[in-house]
């Protein structure tokens, strides 16, 4: 399980943005059921508002309906009940901004989500057309002078 960096949303494979939209149901549900996602990866969004989380989710349902997938309003009440009936849950100690994870989305979560990404393709999970638009998507970091990727 993990929430792909945001910068990463719209440039996702379809099999990725998919999923996501899966693993957040599976989040919200073990939130409601245990009262965390009890994963390694995910467990982080429980120090940040419930809002934060459905503010992602709909970055990721808003890029699913651009690309023409159908969302279930039921699944996706369902998944906003699980979260906001258990919202007094959340420690809301960090702030972020509209789904962004702040501290937690940085630009090392960035490349540690690009980089496993990049091993999908490289194993061929990845089709090279959707390697290509991560490709144009890709952040560049000037350090010293040089390109960092």
């Amino acid at each position: 399980m993990r929430l792909w960096h945001y910068e990463l949303i719209r440039a996702l494979p379809d099999a990725q943005l998919v999923s996501q939209w899966r693993e957040l149901c599976a989040i919200a549900s073990r939130i409601n059921t245990l009262g965390y996602p009890n994963h390694l990866l995910v467990n982080k969004v429980m120090y940040y508002s419930a809002k934060e989380l459905i503010d992602y989710s709909d970055r990721v349902i808003e890029e699913m309906v651009y690309r023409g997938f159908k969302i279930n309003p039921v699944v996706y009440q369902r998944f906003c009940d699980n979260v906001l009936n258990n919202k007094d849950k959340f420690k809301n100690v960090k702030e972020s901004h509209i789904g962004q994870y702040k501290d937690w989305h940085n630009d090392k979560y960035y490349w540690q989500c690009y980089h496993n990404l990049q091993e999908k393709y490289d194993c061929g999970g990845i089709s090279k057309e959707e390697w290509k638009r991560l490709e144009k998507s890709k952040k560049y970091f000037k350090k010293k002078g040089e390109t960092k990727c």
